[in-house]
């Protein structure tokens, strides 16, 4: 993680990694953003976030890996898909030296999203 600065935006957040992180990082957003465009992009934690109806998931980069959140029910939930992948109750490690999925990422966060919708109705 990062020395402790304070971000206002995701934009603020990626512009601190190099080039190459920031992209993949970008790419997340952007994977997130499209399965879910009226969610609400937010800095949670010092964190990128996005927010429907309650926190949806988070991500971060760290030294090896980047970091995906989306609860203890959306790793739950795709337990098999992420059985590549070191995880805890409500992260995933995305290893930096190997392909994000990010069709999985997707379907992660849409899950997420009925989830959160069910959740508040």
């Amino acid at each position: 993680m990062q020395a402790r600065k304070k971000f206002g935006t995701i934009d603020e957040y990626i512009k601190t990694f190099p080039p190459d992180v920031q992209k993949i990082l970008e790419r997340l957003r952007h994977t997130i953003r499209k399965a879910v465009p009226e969610a609400e992009e937010v800095i949670s934690y010092q964190m990128p976030a996005f927010k429907l109806k309650g926190n949806l998931v988070y991500f971060a980069a760290f030294k090896k890996h980047i970091g995906f959140f989306p609860t203890a029910s959306g790793v739950a939930a795709f337990k098999k898909e992420l059985s590549d992948y070191a995880t805890s109750p409500g992260t995933v490690q995305f290893p930096l030296d190997k392909p994000i999925p990010y069709d999985l990422v997707t379907k992660i966060v849409l899950f997420r999203k009925k989830e959160n919708l069910a959740k508040k109705k």
